[in-house]
C-alpha cells in the first residue's frame, strides 16, 4: 500500500524515490519505515525496493546507524549482567568450511568466558551454525531466554537460535533481502548483524569478517568498509568490538558440510585438526580474551589438553544432544580426481561451496530441508603436487540423484599450474575503533 498523507507520517514512495536519487533519510522516516513494514503499513514489494536503492546508493555512517537502531527498537534485549563471567560474543559473516564456532564456544567457556552465540541457518553456498549441531542426534536450537541463561550458568557457552522477539524487524528484512538480490550490500549487512549483536546483551563483540571468492563481499576493500562500520555502530552503542578480516578464498579446513564439520570440530577440540582451523579458532580466542580482561592466558593448552573437549560434551548435553553419539555418514560417495599432472594453485571456496549445496547441504530459500550429510572433503590444499588420477575431492550425499549436479560443480574446483603459489594470509586484519 502507499501510505496516505492523513494515515502515516510519510509517504513510503517518497522514500523510495529520495533514495534512488542517492539522498538521505533522517532518523523519524528510518524509524517509522522500519516499524511501519513490521506492522504491515508498508508492503514487501516496497520494502524491497527501498532495499533496491540502498543497495544501489548505499547509506552513510548516520543512516547506518539510525537503521540499526530502528531495528533493535522493533524487538527486546537480552541481559546477561547476572552472570558470574564476562560475556563475549562472537560472529563470522559466513564462509566455506567456517567451523570455527564449534571448537571456539566450548574453548571459551573453558577459560572462564560466557559466549551466547545466537548463530542463524546456511543459505546458498554458505553453512549455517544451527545445521551443523542439528546433526547431533538430540540437539536443539531453539531455547527460551531462561533456558539459554541455564545454559550460560551450568557451561559457560550456549550456540542457539535468537528468539522470535530479538530484532523481529531484521527477520522480516533479510527474509525480503535473501530473495530479491539484496543481501550484498555493507549498510544492509553491518545494521542487521549489528542490531542483532547489540539487542544479545553481550559485553563484547568479536567480528570474523571474510574476502575471497566464498565469501559475500569477495573483495577486501568491501570487507574492510564492511568491518569499519560494525566496528562504529558497535564501539557508538557501548559494546566494545573488533573485528578480523580473513581470507575464504579457499575452504577452511578439510569439512564442508554439516555433519562433516562437526566431526572436525572435534577433532579440533580432540587436540588435532586442520593448521588453518586451529590457527583462526586461537587468533578470535585471544581476542575475545582480550575483550574479557584476560590478556595473560594463552588457550591453546586449553584446545590441546582436552578442557575444550569436556566443556563441549557439557555443552550438547545441556540442549539434549548426546555428546557421544556420531554425525550420521552419507550413503553415497564420489571422488574428483586429477585431470593431469601439477601443482595445486587454488581450491576455490565459491565452487566448493556450491558443491556442497548442490550436493544438499544448504537451502535454496528459508525452510527448506537439508541432508545433513550432504557435503565435500578437501584432500589438497594449495602448493601440493599431484598426478594425473590423484584423489582431490570426495563429493557425499544420501540421495544419489543430486551427485552428478554436485560433482559437475565441483570439477573445476581445484586450479592445477606449473608455479608454486604464493601463499596466502588467513589472517589479513585487524580493524578497532
Amino acid at each position: 500500500m502507499r501510505a496516505g498523507a492523513g494515515a502515516e507520517p510519510f509517504d513510503v514512495v517518497d522514500l523510495i524515490t529520495r533514495k534512488r536519487f542517492a539522498r538521505s533519510l533522517d532518523r523519524a522516516e528510518i524509524d517509522w519505515v522500519v516499524e511501519a513494514f513490521s506492522r504491515g503499513a508498508v508492503a514487501p514489494e516496497q520494502m524491497s525496493a527501498l532495499l533496491m536503492a540502498v543497495v544501489i546508493q548505499g547509506m552513510d555512517a548516520r543512516e547506518t546507524r539510525d537503521l540499526t537502531a530502528a531495528m533493535i527498537a522493533s524487538g527486546e534485549r537480552m541481559d546477561f549482567t547476572g552472570l558470574d563471567r564476562p560475556a563475549i560474543d562472537k560472529h563470522s559473516t559466513g564462509g566455506v568450511g567456517d567451523t570455527t564456532t564449534l571448537p571456539l564456544v566450548p574453548l571459551m567457556a573453558a577459560l572462564g568466558v560466557a559466549v551466547p552465540q545466537l548463530s542463524g541457518r546456511g543459505l546458498g553456498h554458505t553453512g549455517g551454525t544451527l545445521d551443523k549441531l542439528e546433526s547431533i542426534p538430540g540437539w536443539r536450537a531453539e531455547l527460551s531466554n531462561d533456558e539459554i541463561i541455564d545454559v550460560l550458568r551450568s557451561t559457560g557457552g550456549v550456540i542457539c537460535a535468537a528468539g522470535a522477539d530479538l530484532v523481529p524487524a531484521d527477520r522480516a528484512m533479510y527474509a525480503l533481502r535473501d530473495v530479491t538480490g539484496t543481501v550484498a550490500s555493507a549498510p544492509l549487512i553491518a545494521a542487521s548483524i549489528m542490531s542483532k549483536k547489540i539487542a544479545g546483551g553481550a559485553d563484547g563483540l568479536v567480528l570474523d569478517v571474510k574476502f575471497g571468492s566464498g565469501a559475500f563481499l569477495p573483495d577486501i576493500d568491501e570487507a574492510r568498509e564492511l568491518a569499519t562500520a560494525m566496528v562504529r555502530l558497535g564501539s557508538d552503542s557501548g559494546l566494545r568490538t573488533v573485528a578480523l578480516l580473513t581470507d575464504m578464498d579457499a575452504p577452511l579446513g578439510r569439512a564442508v558440510g554439516n555433519a562433516h564439520e562437526v566431526r572436525e570440530a572435534v577433532e579440533t577440540l580432540s587436540g588435532g585438526g586442520p593448521a588453518d582451523l586451529v590457527e583462526l579458532t586461537l587468533a578470535l580466542a585471544r581476542e575475545m580474551l582480550d575483550l574479557a580482561g584476560l590478556t595473560d592466558i594463552d588457550p591453546a593448552p586449553a584446545l590441546a589438553d582436552g578442557r575444550a573437549m569436556d566443556a563441549w560434551r557439557r555443552m550438547i548435553a545441556a540442549q539434549g544432544g548426546d555428546p557421544h553419539a556420531r554425525p550420521a555418514v552419507a550413503r553415497e560417495t564420489e571422488t574428483v580426481r586429477a585431470t593431469t599432472d601439477g601443482i595445486v594453485q587454488r581450491v576455490d571456496a565459491r565452487a566448493v561451496g556450491t558443491g556442497s549445496w548442490r550436493l544438499g547441504a544448504g537451502r535454496a530459500k528459508p525452510g527448506d530441508p537439508v541432508d545433513l550429510t550432504a557435503g565435500v572433503t578437501v584432500l589438497v590444499r594449495p602448493g601440493d603436487r599431484v598426478r594425473a588420477g590423484d584423489p582431490l575431492l570426495v563429493a557425499a550425499c544420501d540421495a544419489p540423484e543430486r551427485m552428478e549436479r554436485g560433482v559437475a560443480a565441483l570439477a573445476a574446483a581445484v586450479e592445477l599450474g606449473d608455479a608454486v603459489p604464493e601463499p596466502r594470509r588467513l589472517i589479513a586484519e585487524r580493524v578497532t575503533a
